[in-house]
């Protein structure tokens, strides 16, 4: 039995720009109501205009969820406002590519904060309304999560944290018997300005950036399919699966690859 979106409420974080403008869009053109929410207002402004062309009852909301005490206030307004919620997308998220050797422990705890427990406190507030309307929590986490790329420590191990959350959480419901379903999207490298923030490292990713706007539709997809978990480009799938029959045997060739980036570079 497929989940259709039309008419569903839904709230995208992070929406301002990248991803999260893309899906909010995305979900507004299939027909739901959305609420989006970021800090940066004058953006987030300008992306509302876009979602209101095709759903003009959607909401935005200005705040930083940073501020992990204000959540649950947050998810009570936003609720009211809309009438309620369907579909919880936590896409807020910040990127942190850093040397684990660079790294304190401010960086990983603030980066924790955004990517990891604002995620969990919105879910956590929102579930007994999405058991109670038989919603979905969408949940965006990274490739990185399941291969741990060098330089990234810090990031990867918040979207691990939220993948292993996520894992447990659908397994917790679906024995409750409870009609919530949970999917996991795990993108590779998206055209945002995630890859171009300062205070990061180059990215030794080298492979083309796919568009924000391929990730549209394999969500959709997924919600309509009941899928937990989804790779973009899924390819990345087969990655992971070769990786964890010998992960020993996966970093020695991870370790040998970022070296050989870095000597062409210097070249």
């Amino acid at each position: 039995m497929g989940y259709a979106v039309a008419g569903k409420n839904v709230l995208v974080t992070g929406a301002s720009t990248g991803i999260g403008a893309a899906l909010a869009i995305g979900f507004a053109e299939a027909g739901a109501t959305v609420g989006i929410c970021a800090r940066r207002e004058p953006e987030l402004a300008a992306v509302l205009a876009e979602v209101r062309a095709h759903s003009p009852a959607s909401k935005m909301w200005a705040i930083d969820l940073d501020d992990l005490d204000s959540l649950d206030s947050f998810a009570a307004e936003v609720s009211l406002e809309l009438g309620g919620l369907d579909v919880l997308v936590n896409n807020a998220g910040i990127p942190k590519r850093k040397n684990v050797l660079a790294l304190d422990a401010a960086i990983v705890e603030s980066v924790m904060r955004i990517n990891y427990f604002s995620p969990v406190r919105l879910t956590l507030a929102f579930l007994p309304e999405l058991i109670e309307r038989g919603g979905r929590v969408v949940n965006i986490s990274s490739v990185a999560a399941r291969l741990g790329p060098p330089g990234e420590a810090a990031y990867t191990a918040s979207k691990a944290a939220l993948t292993g959350f996520s894992e447990s959480m659908q397994a917790d419901l679906a024995i409750a018997g409870h009609p919530v379903r949970i999917h996991l999207v795990n993108p590779g490298v998206i055209d945002t300005r995630l890859f171009h923030l300062p205070d990061n490292d180059p990215s030794l990713a080298a492979i083309e950036a796919l568009p924000t706007s391929a990730v549209v539709a394999p969500v959709l997809d997924a919600l309509d399919a009941g899928t937990f978990e989804i790779y973009i480009p899924g390819w990345f799938a087969d990655v992971v699966g070769g990786k964890f029959p010998d992960t020993g045997a996966f970093l020695a060739g991870t370790v040998a690859w970022a070296r050989e980036q870095s000597s062409n570079e210097t070249d």
